[in-house]
C-alpha cells in the first residue's frame, strides 16, 4: 500500500499542484484546506504517512495544529512549509518534533526527500510502538505472583532473596522464572532486566512488602 501525504495548506492551487506531483510519485495523497479539516477527517491508524503542514493557515495555524495533534497523541511526522523565514517559529516546532521546515517554493527532490525521510521515520517509531504495546500485553498477562518475581529478578534479585520476600521456597522462585522466561519469550536474563527496562518498571521506586 503506498504511504500517504496529508496536504494542509488554504492555498487550493498548491494543494492540487503538490497532490498532483506526489501523486505522479506513487503516493496517495489526502487534501485539506484547514487544519479543522485534517482534525475531523484524519483516520485513526493512519499507516504509512506524514502531514505536509502550512506554517500560516486560517484559524488554527500550523504549530497550533501540531500542538493539539501532540495532545492527541498523534505519531504522524509533520514536514513544515513556510513562505517566511521566522527563526523563532522554526525553532518552536522544530522542539516540538517537526521533521523538517521547508521554504516555499521548494524544488521537487527536496520536497520528495523530506517525505521520504518523515514517513520512514514514521516507520520506524510505528515499529518501536509495537513492540512495546506487546510487550506490555504479555506483562500484563503474568499473574500477580509472577508480576512480583519479575519485578524483583529484574532489580537483581537473588532466588534465595525473593523466596524470603515472598515467604516462599527457592523451588518455587525457580518455576515462576521459567514461566516469565516462556510467558515474555526470552532467552537470557539480560532480556528480561531489558523488558522491565523499556516498559520503565526499573525507573519506578522499588515497592516490594
Amino acid at each position: 500500500m503506498a504511504a500517504t501525504v496529508h496536504i494542509v495548506d488554504d492555498d487550493p492551487s498548491f494543494r492540487a499542484s503538490t497532490g498532483r506531483l506526489l501523486q505522479a510519485c506513487g503516493y496517495a495523497v489526502a487534501l485539506y484546506e484547514s487544519g479543522e479539516a485534517l482534525l475531523a477527517q484524519l483516520p485513526k491508524d493512519a499507516g504509512a504517512s506524514c502531514i505536509l503542514l502550512d506554517i500560516r493557515i486560517p484559524a488554527l495555524s500550523g504549530p497550533e495544529l501540531q500542538a493539539r495533534l501532540n495532545e492527541m497523541g498523534s505519531r504522524l511526522p509533520i514536514v513544515f512549509l513556510t513562505g517566511h523565514g521566522d527563526i523563532s517559529t522554526a525553532v518552536q516546532v522544530i522542539k516540538a518534533g517537526a521533521e523538517d521546515l521547508l521554504t516555499k517554493p521548494v524544488a521537487k527532490e527536496k520536497l520528495l526527500a523530506a517525505i521520504e525521510r518523515a514517513i520512514a521515520r514514521g516507520r520506524v517509531r510505528q515499529e518501536a510502538d509495537d513492540k512495546l504495546e506487546l510487550l506490555r500485553r504479555l506483562v500484563s498477562g503474568l499473574t500477580p505472583r509472577e508480576r512480583q518475581v519479575f519485578e524483583r529478578v529484574a532489580r537483581g534479585g537473588l532466588n534465595k532473596q525473593i523466596a524470603y520476600e515472598l515467604g516462599t521456597t527457592e523451588r518455587t522462585i525457580k518455576a515462576h522464572r521459567h514461566n516469565l522466561i516462556e510467558k515474555l519469550g526470552v532467552g537470557s536474563l539480560a532480556e528480561l532486566v531489558l523488558i522491565a527496562e523499556r516498559l520503565g518498571i526499573l525507573a519506578q521506586p522499588a515497592n516490594f512488602k
